[in-house]
């Protein structure tokens, strides 16, 4: 079950209340104002789970604030989100700023991060959605969640092509209104693979969904190449090496 904070989303067609079409405009211009104010859009993705996409997407966005920018980092596993563990934030509730929509919750002064694990009553309930309100969550962290002037918005998405993926690429780094479809270079994905043939053999198709629908592949990491041996520094290749140099070429 979803605690009250859960459900922001407004219901649909309510008796003097606006149109469901008047609703989506609305929705759809707060989107755009949102990410108009987000300067690069990287999208973490991989086709197969367990390949430390989550863990890329973490020390992705504390590297870059590290560096001095002001960087968002959303989760948008919403059966799975580990984000809020993985930055030691569990526990913590997302606070509400009435019209302003919801903030974030600031991990330093200029990294900001939101995900369902937040809004979830105990870390161990299990979401229970269809995908049309998962998109329409997803969509709501986007235009209502106070980002506020971001150098860049990482994201860490669910492993596959489904519902969350889409939905992500199409809402985060899809062409937004007034954007020139030959300017892409401020949005991408970031693939994440393991060395081993089942793994990037899954990890291919993800490529593939990205080239389908026109997002750039920003780059492919290989994660979990090598373990160093505590006792004699040797490094042991638990799952082979080479993989994601391969798929790449």
């Amino acid at each position: 079950m979803m605690s009250d904070r859960a459900k922001t989303i407004p219901p649909q067609g309510a008796a003097g209340g606006p149109s469901r079409d008047e609703q989506q405009a609305e929705m759809q211009r707060r989107l755009t104002e949102r990410m108009a104010r987000v300067r690069h859009k990287i999208v973490v993705l991989s086709g197969k789970g367990g390949v430390g996409k989550s863990t890329v997407a973490a020390n992705l966005a504390v590297a870059l604030a590290q560096s001095g920018r002001q960087v968002g980092l959303l989760d948008v596993d919403i059966h799975g989100p580990s984000i809020p563990g993985m930055m030691g934030l569990g526990g913590r509730p997302v606070v509400g700023a009435g019209e302003l929509g919801l903030m974030p919750i600031e991990f330093t002064e200029n990294l900001r991060v939101m995900s369902i694990g937040f809004l979830l009553p105990r870390a161990t309930d299990a979401v229970i959605w269809r995908g049309p309100r998962k998109f329409g969550l997803i969509r709501e962290f986007l235009a209502d969640v106070q980002w506020g002037d971001l150098d860049f918005l990482v994201v860490d998405s669910p492993p596959g092509t489904g519902d969350e993926p889409l939905a992500v690429c199409q809402l985060v780094v899809g062409e937004m209104p007034g954007e020139s479809p030959t300017t892409p270079e401020n949005r991408g994905a970031v693939i994440v693979t393991t060395p081993q043939g089942v793994a990037v053999s899954d990890v291919r198709r993800c490529i593939t969904f990205c080239r389908q629908i026109g997002i750039p592949v920003l780059g492919v990491i290989e994660n979990m190449s090598g373990l160093t041996c505590p006792h004699c520094g040797e490094m042991i290749d638990l799952f082979k090496r080479g993989g994601g140099v391969e798929m790449a070429s």
